[in-house]
């Protein structure tokens, strides 16, 4: 199955974005990897917030597998699938799994997997233990809309601290 093509954020995405931003701040602030999602009913009202809880040992705490999980256990299925995942980061691919899985909507994101990857390039980061693939490679029936432009930079400079506090050179 193709992957489903990808759109920009509207200005109702981006005000989802910014929130989601200031999440992955307060997970980096916290020391922990600067993401942060939304998960948002089909009539605009958020359901639930996360970020980033990976510091502890466990690097399947992403909040997007955390808003799964969450939808899996608290919202029909109709409701599932009319919900949208705002993030500060495109899924990785267990994420984008859980997502598909669970039957969850739309998902909005601030900055994609290939520009997180290039800023750890710039950075001598570690690479991840796991390929970054797009979320339509992994979950082609996915409606996708991202990366916002107007938050890039913000976004590249979270994760430019983070790395910076890890050793990483810049």
């Amino acid at each position: 199955m193709p992957s489903s093509p990808v759109s920009p954020p509207t200005e109702t995405d981006l005000t989802h974005l910014r929130r989601c931003v200031e999440l992955a701040r307060a997970a980096l602030d916290a020391g922990d990897e600067p993401f942060g999602s939304l998960l948002v009913s089909a009539d605009g009202k958020v359901l639930r917030e996360d970020r980033n809880r990976v510091a502890g040992g466990d690097h399947t705490r992403h909040p997007e597998f955390e808003l799964a999980r969450w939808s899996a256990e608290h919202l029909p299925p109709g409701e599932r699938a009319g919900a949208t995942v705002y993030t500060s980061g495109e899924h990785c691919p267990m994420c984008s799994a859980a997502h598909a899985w669970v039957g969850l909507g739309r998902i909005v994101y601030a900055a994609s997997s290939a520009q997180l990857t290039s800023w750890l390039k710039e950075l001598n980061a570690p690479p991840s233990p796991v390929t970054a693939l797009p979320i339509g490679e992994v979950a082609p029936g996915v409606r996708v809309a991202g990366p916002a432009p107007e938050l890039t930079e913000e976004v590249r400079e979270l994760h430019h601290r983070f790395a910076r506090g890890r050793g990483a050179s810049s």
